[in-house]
């Protein structure tokens, strides 16, 4: 299934010591990665709905922009919470794909700050 409009950056949130696995190349995923067989990507329109419903309250986060160009037939559009269409990713998540990171930053009116 594809997403109604075609999307080429899709964020992973994660805590700071998956951050440091993924710099060095050696992220496995998240345990929910694991666990779902996939790596779970939000778009940036739903980066705070993600933060609010997984990692409410949670500090030291980080935030990873990822290419799913570059991820190519690895991403697949699946519909999840409330039936919208998330990007999953069906292979590692590996530095190549991350077009940018940084900690997870907040503006004025509490929304993340993504990393371009």
């Amino acid at each position: 299934m594809e997403p109604p409009l075609p999307e080429r950056v899709a964020y992973k949130i994660l805590t700071e010591e998956q951050m440091r696995a993924l710099e060095a190349d050696r992220f496995e995923g998240a345990p929910i990665d694991i666990a779902d067989g996939y790596v779970h990507l939000s778009t940036a329109d739903q980066v705070t709905g993600t933060l609010d419903a997984h990692f409410a309250g949670r500090q030291g986060l980080f935030l990873a922009a990822v290419d799913l160009d570059a991820a190519g037939n690895a991403v697949r559009w699946e519909s999840s919470r409330g039936g919208a269409l998330f990007p999953h990713l069906y292979g590692r998540l590996t530095k190549a794909l991350v077009l940018a990171s940084g900690p997870l930053r907040r503006d004025e009116a509490g929304h993340p700050i993504l990393p371009r």
